[in-house]
């Protein structure tokens, strides 16, 4: 018997609809990632180059709130404890959720995390201060951080920072459609908005991905632009509106009930035919958490790979960094977010949202170089 798995919490055995979650834990690249899945001690981690060798499973025991159980094991161990439990298939299932390889996104195979740029056309951004504001700018910008090495460009039109207001539609379309058609088809463009008017706009004029911070609820047209254009789509998780967000957030457990929302929402999704294979997933960090959620929640990002789908992590020069270091401006936080960023990638994250795309490329690069992700398997 696993230590904790005899708890009568779990007598019905295990099943990701019920409240448990599986963490892939003993993450390995390079050599010795093929070498355990060639043995039979580890599985491909979203198909690769990462591989897995343990889990550990999360649970709550207590329904009124309280951090969740955990137990951890080898890989070997969880499976003969499911069948002995007589809950194989679903830990089967689990199990391909976690290690199916994920279709591109917009283009993009998986064969190697993705940075993705940020660029904020709006006067009131937390990390620029309205520095990209203009069309011209905007564009300048945008050529930069490509020319740096971004993968994608995410755009908005409107401040998602804590306390910000609504911004029109029509002045979101007015900030960023310029910069789409001008940087399309240099690399995959995203728009990052709530309102299905300017992802339809959006869209038309080049972009290829959607990114809601809303996870296609706050407007109910958007998931039908989505669904309708064909298009991949991004959903991360709040806790409310950018308004209200971080005004007393609480969880149950941060990990369990940011992957049940996103669970829901891909569910939500498929329903309106928008496919598994269309979606990213986002944790939301800083939408609607404290310093010490995302703690919590960056230990064990790798749960949110059970979702079966790729996994975004937008870290960068959030204001979290200042609390758990120094509180410095936002454009001083560069290294807690090239750090916040490494921790992902450690975890297979797959894209990685950012500001500082030259700083972050050349982390990732000797992180790979010294045998963090070398790519011996690609789902590309």
């Amino acid at each position: 018997m696993i230590a904790g798995l005899d708890s009568p919490a779990l007598a019905r055995g295990f099943s990701s609809l019920d409240g448990a979650r599986l963490v892939p834990t003993g993450i390995v690249g390079a050599a010795p990632a093929a070498n355990a899945v060639a043995a039979g001690e580890a599985c491909w981690l979203a198909g690769g180059p990462l591989a897995y060798t343990r889990l550990r499973l999360l649970w709550h025991t207590d329904p009124k709130g309280g951090p969740a159980s955990e137990a951890e094991a080898s890989l070997q161990s969880f499976q003969d404890w499911t069948f002995r439990t007589g809950d194989g298939v679903a830990m089967a299932a689990a199990l391909a959720s976690l290690s199916d390889p994920r279709p591109p996104i917009a283009g993009l195979g998986h064969e190697k995390p993705k940075i993705v740029g940020i660029l904020n056309v709006t006067p009131d951004s937390f990390s620029d201060g309205g520095r990209f504001e203009t069309t011209s700018a905007a564009i300048k910008h945008g050529l930069a951080m490509i020319e740096a090495g971004a993968d994608m460009l995410d755009i908005g039109g409107e401040s998602t920072r804590p306390g910000a207001d609504p911004v029109p539609a029509a002045e979101q379309c007015r900030r960023v459609l310029p910069v789409v058609d001008k940087l399309a088809g240099r690399v995959p463009l995203s728009v990052d908005t709530r309102s299905a008017d300017v992802m339809r706009q959006a869209l038309k004029s080049g972009a290829a991905v959607v990114n809601d911070v809303s996870a296609l609820t706050a407007d109910p047209a958007a998931i039908d632009i989505v669904a309708e254009s064909g298009c991949p789509v991004i959903l991360m998780h709040s806790l409310g509106s950018p308004k209200t967000m971080q005004e007393g957030p609480r969880y149950r457990d941060i990990r369990l009930d940011i992957a049940a929302y996103l669970e829901r929402r891909v569910a939500a999704c498929a329903v309106r035919g928008i496919p598994r294979g269309r979606i990213v997933v986002d944790p939301g960090i800083g939408f609607g958490q404290t310093a010490g959620h995302i703690g919590v929640l960056m230990r064990d990002l790798a749960v949110l790979h059970g979702l079966g789908c790729p996994v975004m992590l937008g870290a960068s020069r959030k204001s979290f960094i200042g609390r758990v270091d120094r509180p410095e401006p936002a454009d001083r936080r560069i290294g807690g977010s090239i750090a916040a960023a490494l921790l992902g990638v450690a975890q297979g994250i797959q894209y990685l949202r950012v500001h500082d795309v030259a700083e972050t490329r050349q982390a990732l690069a000797v992180w790979m170089h010294g045998g963090g992700h070398e790519t011996l398997r690609s789902n590309s």
